[in-house]
């Protein structure tokens, strides 16, 4: 009797009705042992050294942009600014390893990344100001706008990532969660989809250990995160998030092997939350300060500045020119934010549906209407 497997009607070598199915090895699936890591390893010394120049650069950049971020909401600027400090070493690999063509899926906390793809930073902040959804255009910068609901934008980068191989077009779509979304079923229902379509998809998820005040040992009992992804056939890769070039490579890696069509990756990259979770939050309810300063021992600015000095690639002006940079943005940021935005009450009603709805056009009128009278009052 020859039975079929039901997925390629192929038949099956050595299986009968009643024994267990063979299964693919899932070894070459499994993650790393142990985080990858380039720094304080033999490994790091094969890098191209103005890789890891701009790697620095960008951590320098990326820190004091975050800085100052988190100042403007304190001025009332921002509505709301989730930082992620002590996260820049994920945020500006992921924004470097993809190409001009390639589409990036942020989340909330994941403006720095929007900035490293060049996105201007008033741009990038749009929706946290509240002014406006998003302040840049996706297609033209080949960026998601950012998603505040935990991994809606996974499947999102599945089928874009899809529907770009369908059409011949070597595009590859990184998203960007935290541990919080890996607790999502969108997160489930991504993953399985990307790897039943072999869709080009990089899923980087970086674990700062806790989703707001939840740890991750209350979120799953699985052995890393990385290990979710054996169970969707696809490879999970666990790298140290604070190790820079170490996740540029793994992240490398992940996009080539989604380019050349070998389908889609997990990554799980180690890294911490240094700040709150926002500026309403209060973190200290949750963890305590020496946990907190063992990570910022753990800095990955100050991992890349030791490593690079130690191989000789790094001096005090190569620091001081990276640090004025940060200051010119810094600087860019505060004037751009110190005018109010110019806000458009009818855009409400833009780009919600094609043809909008009666309910929504008799809302529009009203409002239209609202506001005519009050600039007629204001003319007198």
């Amino acid at each position: 009797m020859t039975v079929l497997d039901h997925r390629h009607h192929t038949p099956v070598p050595g299986w009968l009705p009643g024994a267990t199915a063979p299964r693919a090895d899932p070894a070459p699936l499994l993650p790393d042992l142990s985080p990858v890591r380039a720094i304080g390893t033999p490994a790091l010394e094969k890098y191209d050294p103005a890789l890891l120049r701009e790697l620095y650069r960008r951590l320098v950049v990326g820190r004091r942009y975050n800085q100052q971020a988190t100042t403007l909401t304190k001025q009332g600027r921002l509505a709301v600014y989730p930082a992620s400090t002590g996260q820049e070493a994920c945020q500006v690999a992921a924004a470097l390893v993809l190409g001009e063509r390639d589409w990036l899926f942020p989340s909330y906390r994941d403006t720095l990344a929007v900035v490293s793809r060049g996105v201007d930073p008033l741009e990038a902040l749009t929706l946290l100001r509240g002014s406006a959804h998003t302040g840049y255009d996706p297609r033209a910068s080949r960026t998601a706008p950012l998603c505040t609901p935990l991994a809606t934008q996974a499947p999102h980068a599945v089928g874009l990532a899809h529907a770009a191989r369908l059409r011949g077009e070597p595009v590859v779509a990184l998203a960007m969660l935290g541990d919080g979304g890996t607790s999502e079923g969108d997160f489930h229902e991504a993953l399985n989809f990307a790897a039943v379509l072999g869709a080009p998809v990089v899923f980087l998820v970086q674990n700062n250990g806790y989703a707001i005040s939840v740890p991750l040992s209350a979120q799953s009992a699985a052995p890393s995160l990385a290990h979710k992804a054996v169970g969707y056939g696809m490879p999970g890769r666990l790298v140290d998030g604070n190790d820079a070039p170490a996740v540029h490579s793994v992240l490398t890696e992940a996009v080539e092997r989604a380019r050349a069509g070998g389908g889609p990756t997990l990554v799980e990259a180690l890294t911490y939350r240094i700040d709150a979770h926002t500026n309403a939050d209060d973190a200290t309810r949750y963890r305590t300060e020496p946990e907190v300063a063992a990570w910022r021992e753990h800095d990955p600015i100050l991992l890349m500045e030791r490593a690079l000095r130690g191989l000789g690639l790094l001096d005090d002006r190569l620091v001081r020119e990276a640090a004025d940079e940060a200051e010119a943005l810094a600087a860019r940021m505060r004037a751009e934010f110190h005018a109010d935005p110019a806000l458009d009450p009818m855009s409400l009603f833009a780009h919600v549906f094609a043809e909008p709805t009666p309910q929504l056009r008799e809302q529009a009128e009203q409002l239209a209407a609202e506001l005519a009278a009050e600039a007629e009052v204001a003319d007198r």
